[in-house]
C-alpha cells in the first residue's frame, strides 16, 4: 500500500470552545473558521481541527506531538506567553532530554497534552 499522504489532521475536542480558540490563537496558530463550531487551526502546512465537543474520557487520552525547529527556543517563548496565569488549568512543562531527542509538555485549557520536541539527527 502506498500512501503518498499529504497531511494528517487531528480532531480535537475542547471544554470550553471560545476558551481553546483563544488559547490556541495566542500561542501562535493561525485560525480558519470552518463553522460555528469547529476549526482548523495551523502553523505552516501542518494543523488541526478544534470542535466544540467534548468528551471527558476523549479528551483526557489525548495526545498531540508537534515537532519543532528548536525546542529551547519554543520553550523560552513559550514561558513569555504567561499561559498558566491567563488559562484555567494550563500547565507547561520544562524540556528534558531523552534517548531519541526533546521535548516540553503543555495541557491545553481542557486538558489536552501536547508535546512539543525535536529528535536527535
Amino acid at each position: 500500500m502506498n500512501h503518498q499522504a499529504k497531511s494528517i489532521r487531528p480532531f480535537i475536542g475542547a471544554k470550553n470552545y471560545a476558551i481553546s480558540r483563544q488559547f490556541y490563537l495566542d500561542l501562535g496558530f493561525k485560525e480558519s473558521s470552518i463553522e460555528p463550531n469547529m476549526s482548523y487551526f495551523y502553523s505552516g502546512e501542518f494543523g488541526f481541527y478544534l470542535q466544540n465537543y467534548y468528551a471527558k474520557d476523549w479528551i483526557d487520552n489525548t495526545m498531540v506531538f508537534m515537532e519543532v525547529e528548536d525546542v529551547y527556543a519554543f520553550w523560552n517563548e513559550l514561558q513569555e506567553l504567561r499561559l498558566p496565569e491567563k488559562y484555567v488549568g494550563v500547565k507547561i512543562v520544562p524540556v528534558r532530554e531523552l534517548a531519541w531527542g526533546r521535548e516540553c509538555f503543555v495541557h491545553d485549557p481542557s486538558g489536552i497534552l501536547w508535546h512539543f520536541g525535536n529528535f536527535n539527527t
